[in-house]
């Protein structure tokens, strides 16, 4: 009898080894499947994408695209022939549109301009490209063009618009985004609307290619009316939109139906109605009927929104027509996991039918031109995400890629057990306690809460190796989904409007309290940590009570006034907090705010925190790392320079890694010391 393989434990390097499958298209004829796979160089840390193609039928996967650089965003010709795809091939700096034929052969270069892309998608015919485009600062291009003007660098900016900056991408362009249309073959591109001041979003054609739709903000200054977002329809050759008749409220990914008659979309209705859930609508594609909520009965969220930290592969896809135009297939998050459902346009379901489902959470997905067959990614909490079909309707679904299987087949990640509990208000609410590998229930452990961000999105069946690598350590890692998190209807994720700090700090109060009460959880060592919004309740919870030896904040909130306008998201923070801004409501603000409440705290806490983090400023962990100084408590900061709010998910794989090294080192410190 062979000996059982002895299988080693998760490490932070493993960063290095994980390769992640960012994007997948299914070819028209539904025999061939095209993903995206991005890998790390370890010597340079640089992250590269390749295209790589799966038989949608079955067989192994081969690398269709090769060499250090980045490929993305694949769409197949209608013909199946082609492939379009974006790539910094010849410039690292500069992406550009290329073409390589599928049979084989070398790329193309089809664009040759200074901006960035957006959306992308062939025209029905095959002769055009439709794509988002947001040119180059021409200031920016004769600087660079410059060598007198680069070395100096910029002498001043000259700011006129509220949001003017953006996490990941520092200050805006002048320019924005619009609608362009590419020939296929010349590569000549054509702009189709222009405007200093709005812009042009998710453009997609027509069946018959005779129209694009696309979403933008019309309103007179639409940074301060964000919500204010319509849906147009114009003609393919360019010239005036009109306007569809939808409610206000915040819209994106519209499509056309079959026969061109209708555009779904999703979308919120409301102004500052953040917890709402986003609906699945459908309008008249003629402007001339109201558009319908089809999702509104049946109060789930149409998105994954769900947490990881292998990011960028689990995206939220544009609605999907039947050929008969009589459904529509989505993604709806609910309870932790991510599905592909089913909604009737007439609007007589009383229940939603399962595409395809399960524990785990469904990300990008497309159907076959006949819609025979089905290709998406998926992910749950034993791996990242991976590429699966389904013979449509009722196929067995089946992986058909395995990038990170030799990886993870050697590695004991532990065991993760799904738990229901009551909560503060005897609701029920959801989590999960990992427990380490090598798990021996007589033995005590120092145990974890960890808290996400958002708040509005949720916890679930997703791989997270930040949880492993604790749990690997010898920890027991445990997380849940509190009242404010999506997944649970309208009402739980309404609940702490204008009331953070409250029913979730609750919540996770009795979520510790149901972990703590475990045979193998000591309740003297317990610690917490959380990022972003997490951040803030870690914040929120040091200055509430005293029962964790430990905490980490990361990236966090502190302070909501002095954030007011910091942020990237800027002013519309308000609209979290009531709809009102400080000067009108700085009792509500301030108390909402964990620095208020910072003079009660006793933990010693360590503060992460991002340099260039636009979305929540670094002078947010600043004001904690002082305030616990002062106070006498044992505290450091640790801060990561050039990198935004996402670190933990896309920053540089050795920043990455050392931030979690720092995590590990606080708790062995704190939740371990006496352990003996």
């Amino acid at each position: 009898m062979m000996p059982t393989e002895k299988k080693r434990t998760i490490t932070p390097e493993d960063l290095y080894h994980f390769q992640l499958v960012t994007e997948c298209r299914i070819s028209p004829d539904g025999d061939c499947v095209v993903f995206s796979v991005q890998r790390v160089d370890e010597e340079s840390e640089e992250k590269y994408t390749n295209l790589w193609i799966v038989p949608a039928g079955g067989g192994d996967p081969w690398q269709f695209t090769h060499g250090d650089h980045t490929d993305t965003k694949p769409r197949w010709s209608p013909d199946g022939t082609r492939i379009a795809f974006l790539s910094n091939r010849v410039d690292e700096d500069q992406p550009q549109i290329h073409t390589i034929p599928f049979s084989g052969g070398e790329a193309r270069q089809l664009t040759d301009v200074k901006g960035e892309f957006g959306t992308l998608e062939w025209s029905p015919d095959g002769q055009q490209l439709l794509c988002q485009f947001r040119k180059k600062d021409e200031e920016v291009i004769e600087r660079e063009q410059d060598q007198q003007k680069e070395e100096p660098g910029v002498v001043s900016r000259r700011i006129e618009r509220v949001f003017y900056k953006l996490d990941g991408e520092g200050f805006l362009p002048v320019e924005r985004w619009h609608v362009w249309t590419i020939d296929a073959e010349s590569g000549a591109l054509t702009q189709l609307t222009d405007s200093e001041v709005y812009d042009e979003l998710d453009p997609r054609w027509s069946p018959d290619g005779k129209r694009i739709v696309f979403h933008s903000n019309h309103a007179d200054d639409p940074d301060l009316d964000p919500d204010a977002v319509d849906i147009f329809v114009m003609p393919a050759e360019g010239g005036e939109p009109h306007r569809l008749n939808t409610p206000i409220g915040p819209k994106q990914k519209p499509v056309f139906s079959p026969d061109g008659k209708w555009v779904a979309y999703l979308g919120r209705e409301g102004r500052g109605v953040p917890w709402k859930n986003t609906g699945l609508w459908v309008a008249p594609a003629d402007g001339t009927g109201e558009a319908r909520n089809l999702t509104e009965q049946f109060d789930v969220s149409v998105s994954p929104a769900t947490i990881n930290d292998l990011p960028g592969h689990l995206p939220m896809s544009p609605p999907t027509w039947s050929q008969d135009g009589d459904r529509i297939t989505v993604q709806i998050s609910r309870h932790g996991n991510a599905v592909l459902q089913s909604v009737s346009v007439s609007g007589e379901d009383e229940s939603l039918p399962t595409v395809v489902g399960g524990d785990g959470v469904v990300g990008s997905f497309s159907v076959s031109d006949e819609q025979s067959m089905l290709a998406y990614l998926r992910a749950d909490m034993k791996e990242p995400a991976e590429v699966w079909t389904c013979q449509l309707p009722d196929g067995e679904p089946t992986k058909r890629s395995h990038v990170n299987e030799a990886l993870l087949h050697g590695i004991d990640l532990g065991e993760v057990e799904e738990v229901w509990f009551k909560g503060a208000d005897g609701h029920e609410l959801q989590g999960w306690i990992l427990t380490p590998p090598g798990f021996d229930p007589s033995q005590i452990y120092p145990t974890i809460v960890e808290i996400h961000g958002g708040p509005r999105t949720q916890y679930g069946h997703l791989f997270m190796h930040e949880f492993y690598v604790l749990a690997a350590q010898g920890y027991v890692v445990t997380f849940s989904n509190p009242r404010g998190s999506r997944g649970y209807g309208e009402e739980h994720a309404r609940a702490i409007w204008n009331n953070w700090g409250s029913v979730d700090y609750a919540d996770l109060m009795a979520w510790a309290d149901f972990v703590a009460e475990k045979s193998y959880v000591d309740p003297a060592r317990l610690g917490v940590t959380g990022g972003s919004y997490g951040g803030y309740m870690t914040n929120w919870i040091i200055g509430h009570t005293d029962r964790f030896r430990a905490a980490v904040t990361q990236r966090s909130v502190s302070n909501l006034t002095s954030m007011y306008g910091s942020s990237d998201f800027n002013w519309s923070f308000q609209q979290e907090f009531g709809d009102q801004p400080p000067w009108e409501a700085f009792e509500s603000y301030w108390q909402q705010s964990p620095i208020s409440h910072i003079g009660n705290a006793t933990t010693p806490t360590l503060v992460i925190h991002s340099e260039n983090d636009l979305r929540c400023p670094i002078e947010q962990g600043e004001q904690i790392f002082v305030a616990l100084k002062k106070l006498g408590i044992d505290t450091e900061m640790i801060r990561f320079p050039d990198e935004p709010h996402g670190l933990s998910r896309g920053g540089r794989t050795d920043r990455r890694i050392e931030r979690l090294e720092h995590i590990l080192r606080w708790f062995e410190r704190y939740l371990k010391k006496d352990e003996a």
